[in-house]
């Protein structure tokens, strides 16, 4: 019988250490210089000023980008396996899905607000279609846990992720990186900076391309989860005084992935199995291109970003800080929500957006006294278009809804369409169309203070408060005809034939945050938080069916709150050789929203009750030797809906893409051949316990919609010459091709038809790089 879950853990952390026992005796792993090793010394500003990590009271992970470029780190969802309580999954740059501490931010509805804060250059981008980017050319990542709605805004109402690149510097320099791996990987990768005292330039660039690790056997498709993604970025620095900088920077991503495999597990490809790992026969829908505007399943997406910073000292004390920013996206994805070679569930995601945010922060800091007052405003509008194609004899035949009941899909891989038979060969395929639409316009107005003030030399108390005052405006249409054959819509939905239903509300908060730090000694500070949280409320509005006709269905899901309570200690030990942080926090919510997806594929918030999450978080890093580094994070989490009959079918139930543990540990070794070559290797092993990827937490169609506990490994191993400044580099991720799952269920679930999206095998490759200075 299977061994109980805290037992795998325990079995699991053995593993790794032998693991890492092993890296060491056989040289692979890297370590890092000492302003990567002291990663405490970085210039963290999650508060608003330069500190020490150790000296924020408050829950953050911080990683340098020269320590991302050691691991060979270039994807959001690859940062998460090192840092605890922190989890992204990438079904695609259109479909990221953010968690901190249990609580998923992902939704692509236009009319619910995002979760978790993703900010980039200090602007908030956290809507989902258009919060993935690139990591190339960074100059730090910063996680921040816990609700953090004074630092970053509302949409922190769990935490925030806050990425900062590389600004121009005065000396020229350039880099440049070439790659190819496996599944005919390619990858060009690189900058160039320099410029006056007074003005400063920088062009980063980024080409990733990578074939699919999913066959299709449908013809004319490519192969699935394969990805082509360019990023260019300009910036300039301007300096004209030594008190004024001014940076403006414009990034621009354009990507056109192959399609998410999503795998049927009751029908198999022809000639094939159903398993989430071997080939798919995914055609997607024939009349793709005038429905879709789009004929091969994939991604087409765009982003484009552009950012006004300037930081102005004002004397000793006092400076301005002021963050103009303006991004818009739009993002097309084609995708098989059935996963057969049936013409059955055939769905596009258009989505759009455009955003416009200002922010103007008055900083005060003394020896005694460090605070900051501001106000800031931001306003979105977004869209989003969800098509739907099928043939009718084929969706009936799949959902049971003829008369004899008929499989949609033979034992031999063929497809009944029974169009022919039904109109007694009038007809040879009855092709059929809808779409729904939402739209959601937002602007939000802030005022926020934050005080920090030494009581004495040890104590430090904080106290901060944003109000915030949001407009809402929500609207919805849908497009179904008749089936020919059923004489209703296929789908169950109450159609507005065009017209767009619309709705308008608003809101407003007072959102807290306390926080205390104790100064033990010069190595070791405590500190406690009590902070609250909120994701504004849901203004739904859709359609309904009644007497006299489709009515608007307006629906308020309350605004969900959080209070959240924690307590930690960091510290460093033998002048930094250690390196540790232990926090333990308590989070209470009240009308804690889900997402949940209807009959028709349409995807809604629900208020899901109360809930509870308590967890504790640890990051150790330590130097070995000289040569040798080695850092390990750690996370417990316990996330439940509270199991009361009031919250519904979904009491008791575990948060959804969260698991109870979480391990990251690696190795860093470096040794000088010679006076002229380094060696440098890394390992990196992660852990992860089992996850739900629903709500539901139960199977459908009698299939699991769940990953058991997964394990992988990741190896880099090169040369560096020190005079020449260039290294050569091998690597590998999931160096033991372990099978996972990326997600399952998804849009074809709510049919009764889940589909599975399987992770990468493994991948290997060879990178060359080279500075010039």
């Amino acid at each position: 019988m299977p061994l109980p879950i805290k037992k795998q853990f325990k079995i699991k952390m053995l593993d790794a250490l032998i693991l890492a026992s092993l890296s060491v005796t056989s040289a692979q792993a890297v370590t890092i210089n000492d302003a990567e090793k002291d990663i405490e010394r970085l210039e963290v500003t999650t508060q608003k000023r330069v500190q020490a990590i150790q000296d924020v009271p408050v829950t953050v992970t911080a990683f340098s980008g020269e320590m991302l470029e050691k691991l060979g780190i270039q994807d959001l969802d690859v940062l998460s396996e090192i840092t605890p309580g922190l989890v992204i999954q990438e079904q695609s740059p259109n479909n990221p899905g953010f968690v901190i501490r249990g609580i998923t931010s992902d939704s692509g509805s236009a009319q619910a607000a995002p979760r978790v804060s993703v900010y980039y250059n200090g602007s908030d981008i956290s809507r989902s279609r258009g919060s993935y980017f690139e990591l190339f050319d960074i100059e730090r990542v910063e996680v921040v846990k816990g609700p953090q709605a004074t630092l970053f805004g509302t949409a922190a109402s769990v935490g925030a992720l806050s990425v900062t690149t590389r600004k121009p510097e005065q000396e020229f320099e350039a880099g440049l990186t070439l790659g190819a791996g496996n599944f005919a990987a390619k990858q060009v990768q690189g900058y160039i900076t320099g410029g006056e005292q007074q003005i400063q330039g920088r062009l980063a660039f980024t080409y990733r391309e990578r074939d699919g690790y999913i066959k299709n056997i449908a013809e004319g498709q490519r192969d699935m989860n394969g990805m082509d993604r360019i990023g260019i970025r300009p910036s300039l620095r301007f300096t004209p005084t030594e008190n004024l900088t001014i940076d403006l920077v414009y990034n621009y991503e354009k990507n056109d992935d192959s399609g998410t495999s999503f795998k049927s597990r009751r029908f198999a490809p022809t000639g094939g199995d159903t398993s989430p790992y071997t080939f798919v026969e995914a055609s997607g829908s024939p009349v793709a291109a005038q429905l879709f505007g789009k004929t091969d399943l994939g991604v087409e997406r765009t982003v484009k970003d552009l950012n006004l910073t300037l930081n102005w000292d004002l004397n000793e004390v006092w400076s301005l800080n002021s963050i103009t920013a303006k991004r818009d996206f739009d993002s097309l994805e084609v995708f098989d929500a059935d996963g057969t070679q049936a013409w059955f569930l055939e769905f596009a995601e258009d989505a759009t957006g455009k955003q416009f945010s200002q922010e103007l922060r008055l900083n005060y800091s003394s020896e005694k006294i460090n605070s900051f007052f501001g106000v800031s405003y931001f306003d979105e509008e977004g869209s989003q278009r969800v098509p739907f194609s099928t043939e009718e004899s084929v969706f009936l035949a799949c959902m049971g809804l003829l008369p004899v009941k008929v499989p949609c899909i033979n034992p031999n891989g063929s497809v009944n369409i029974l169009t022919p038979a039904l109109t007694a060969g009038k007809l040879q395929l009855l092709p059929y169309s809808g779409e729904f639409q939402n739209y959601g316009d937002n602007s939000a107005y802030s005022v926020f203070a934050d005080v920090s003030v030494a009581i004495t030399e040890q104590l430090e108390l904080t106290a901060g408060l944003r109000y915030v005052d949001e407009d809402k405006t929500s609207r919805y249409g849908s497009n179904f005809a008749n089936s020919v054959l059923a004489g209703v819509p296929l789908l169950p939905v109450a159609s507005t034939a065009g017209k767009i239903f619309s709705a308008q509300a608003s809101d407003d908060a007072w959102l807290p945050r306390f926080n205390a730090l104790y100064r033990l000694n010069e190595q070791a500070n405590l500190y406690a938080t009590i902070s609250k949280g909120r994701r504004s409320k849901v203004l739904d509005v859709g359609s309904a069916n009644s007497a006299s006709g489709v009515i608007p269905r307006v629906t308020e899901v309350p605004a969900e709150n959080i209070r959240n309570y924690e307590v930690g200690i960091k510290g460093n030990l033998a002048d930094y050789q250690l390196i540790y942080a232990v926090s333990m926090y308590y989070q209470n919510y009240q009308n804690f929203q889900v997402t949940q997806q209807d009959s028709a594929g349409n995807f809604y918030v629900e208020n899901a009750g109360n809930a509870k999450n308590t967890g504790v978080e640890a990051e150790l890093k330590l130097a070995l030797t000289d040569q040798l580094d080695w850092f390990a994070n750690m996370a417990w989490i316990d996330a439940k809906i509270d199991d009361n009959s009031s919250n519904g079918q979904l009491a008791g139930n575990r948060f959804r893409l969260q698991p109870e543990y979480t391990l990251g540990t690696g190795l860093q070794y470096s040794k000088e051949l010679s006076p002229h070559y380094r060696l440098t290797s890394s390992v990196m092993y992660t852990f992860r316990s089992d996850i739900f990827f629903e709500e539901n937490n139960k199977p459908v169609a009698g299939f699991e919609i769940a990953q058991p506990a997964v394990q992988l490994t990741n190896l880099r191993f090169g040369v560096e010459n020190i005079d020449q400044d260039w290294a050569v580099t091998l690597y590998a991720s999931n160096v033991f091709d372990k099978q996972y799952l990326v997600d399952a269920g998804n849009t074809g679930g709510s049919f009764g038809y889940p589909s599975f999206i399987a992770g990468s095998p493994r991948l290997v490759g060879l990178e060359f790089r080279k500075t010039f200075m």
